[in-house]
């Protein structure tokens, strides 16, 4: 009868028994390195038998029912020449005497590489999971010593089919985020829809009604890295239907691509009073991002051909527009043309474009100079997005200030102190994060029914102002008729999207010297300056612009248009 299905003696032996192996195992799997490379059997290699196995098998003879806690590995090296044994119990106990045996002979370990092929042979398939799963990161996580790259948040705008998503897949592509077998899926799945061109964007358009219909809806996110930077992009819708949606992809950016196509009647559609092109350029400014690259894109188009009248046709339009937005031609504003279906000038330069003589999309993105942002500020997280997974999980990206794990923040404006339990930056879990970082944080303390985008995380310290009525400097861009006090509107302030009334116009200011006028309004049109007092339906988070910009800056919309741009000047304490 077999000893394991007998009763022990006494159940404090049985436990102790048990105990003890569950030690051994504890000791030996922290000794076990994690990092190593995957093994590859040597097939020739000659048997390997240890002196020690043959003294074990007289022993074995001896007395079959010694099955004792200390001659565990004895039974172990007996169990592995045994080629057809029991393999329920050979695995495990191979596994032991695998870990336990270098701790005994811990100098040289020599018997260690040769005892390994009869292992690989009992747990072949085990070892094929094992490869397969080291195969499955598409991108390395940067080790801890490394020194970090600087983060920068890159979001595509422009109007409706100009190529966005399709560009975004493409880079994603040359930089190995993605890879060709993916891509040959959705090319496979897009033909049989018959919309073959469209595949790439699949990479960013996740969404099955947003493949459908070719249409992105919601701020798509992905990541890339070059040498010295790290890169997110954010993949902003271009129907004027999802401009809201935008608006929070813009609010995240340090740095906007605006793509436009150079196909003959899609630029001119795009750039006229209707089209997304020059909403969402203006959006951008306003938004707080300083540094525009204007991509050319559908360059390869037969109606195009890489013609340089074309482009400089493009950039002609351009120019004066963005300059009256706000971003200096000279400084600001970086030209260059590619083709998105094809991956032309992205990465590498293209012979098809001779007289272009700038560095390509992806090499010049690395070669801008830094963004300067305050370590040492105060903690400022817009969240943009939430939900329930093992807890309350946010997403935001972080303004200003680090935040690091198990660090305690306020939830402002209802001044709930949460905890931070772990987050990750870019899908990459990490122990503390600098400004400019898209962050997903879990957090306790909170339900994810307490949140709304944009509410703000805050430390204890240094809470961010939260109020309804405030007084701002608004530019009126685009309204038919007058706008008087009693004027409804949306405000989309950082990530926050409020109903707001303005209440009083204080004065007009001159667009030229600066200089207010000493009588109030009693209306303001297109194209004028006013100072106004506004007051929104519900608390806000917000600051002044002199304070922090990022918060200070918002858009009135209405009718699904933007009709002004403005800058928080002043709060006004709440009187009730």
């Amino acid at each position: 009868m077999d000893p394991r299905d007998t009763a022990p003696d006494s159940w404090e032996q049985e436990d102790d028994v048990e105990a003890t192996v569950d030690g051994q195992l504890e000791s030996t799997f922290t000794a076990l390195n994690v990092n190593a490379k995957p093994f590859v059997p040597n097939i020739n290699a000659a048997e390997f038998v240890p002196v020690f196995v043959t003294k074990g098998h007289q022993e074995n003879n001896d007395s079959a029912v010694a099955v004792d806690k200390n001659s565990s590995m004895e039974v172990t090296d007996n169990a592995a020449p045994v080629e057809n044994g029991d393999t329920e119990t050979s695995t495990e106990e191979l596994w032991d005497q695998r870990e336990s045996e270098p701790n005994q002979e811990e100098p040289g370990g020599g018997d260690r590489g040769p005892e390994l092929p009869e292992i690989t042979e009992k747990t072949a398939p085990d070892m094929i999971e094992e490869e397969e799963e080291v195969q499955i990161p598409k991108v390395q996580p940067t080790q801890p010593d490394a020194p970090r790259k600087e983060h920068i948040n890159v979001v595509f705008i422009g109007h409706v089919d100009a190529g966005k998503s399709t560009i975004g897949g493409q880079i994603m592509y040359l930089t190995g985020m993605v890879d060709k077998r993916t891509l040959e899926k959705y090319e496979r799945e897009a033909k049989e829809k018959n919309r073959e061109t469209w595949y790439l964007s699949w990479a960013l358009d996740t969404n099955q009604e947003e493949r459908d219909k070719g249409k992105t809806v919601e701020v798509g996110r992905a990541y890339f890295e070059t040498e010295k930077k790290h890169f997110t992009i954010l993949d902003a819708p271009g129907h004027k239907s999802f401009v809201p949606n935008m608006i929070g992809g813009a609010s995240q950016a340090d740095l906007a691509v605006l793509v436009i196509s150079a196909r003959k009647g899609e630029f001119e559609t795009g750039f006229e009073k209707g089209g997304q092109t020059r909403e969402h350029a203006m959006l951008a400014k306003t938004a707080g991002v300083k540094h525009l690259i204007v991509l050319v894109n559908k360059m390869d188009d037969p109606t195009v051909s890489w013609s340089l009248e074309r482009y400089e046709e493009c950039k002609e339009k351009l120019v004066p527009f963005l300059k009256k937005v706000g971003f200096n031609p000279k400084k600001d504003i970086h030209f260059m043309p590619c083709s998105g279906l094809t991956g032309a000038n992205l990465k590498e330069p293209t012979d098809m474009c001779s007289w272009y003589t700038g560095l390509p999309f992806i090499p010049h993105l690395d070669s801008l100079p830094h963004f300067n942002r305050p370590f040492d500020g105060p903690v400022r997280l817009p969240i943009v997005d939430k939900y329930k997974d093992m807890g309350t999980v946010i997403l935001g990206k972080l303004e200003s200030g680090s935040i690091s794990k198990a660090q305690q923040l306020v939830m402002m404006p209802n001044r709930h102190v949460v905890e931070v339990l772990s987050f990750l930056s870019d899908d990459v879990e990490t122990d503390d994060a600098g400004p400019g970082e898209n962050l997903k944080l879990r957090l306790k303390g909170i339900e994810e029914e307490e949140i709304l985008p944009g509410f703000i995380l805050c430390n204890a310290e240094n809470l961010c102002h939260s109020g309804r009525t405030f007084d701002a400097q608004i530019v009126i861009i685009e309204h038919k008729s007058i706008i008087c006090p009693g004027y409804n509107a949306v405000l989309h302030i950082h990530t926050c999207i409020e109903e707001v009334q303005i209440t009083a116009l204080i004065c007009l200011v001159d667009k030229k010297s600066g200089e207010k006028s000493k009588t109030r309004p009693r209306f303001v049109k297109q194209d004028q300056v006013c100072i106004a007092r506004l007051r929104t339906a519900g608390t806000i988070c917000l600051e002044t612009f002199k304070d922090f910009p990022q918060m200070g800056r918002f858009t009135l919309r209405d009718e699904g248009k933007t009709i002004a741009i403005g800058k928080v000047l002043k709060l006004v304490a709440d009187r009730d």
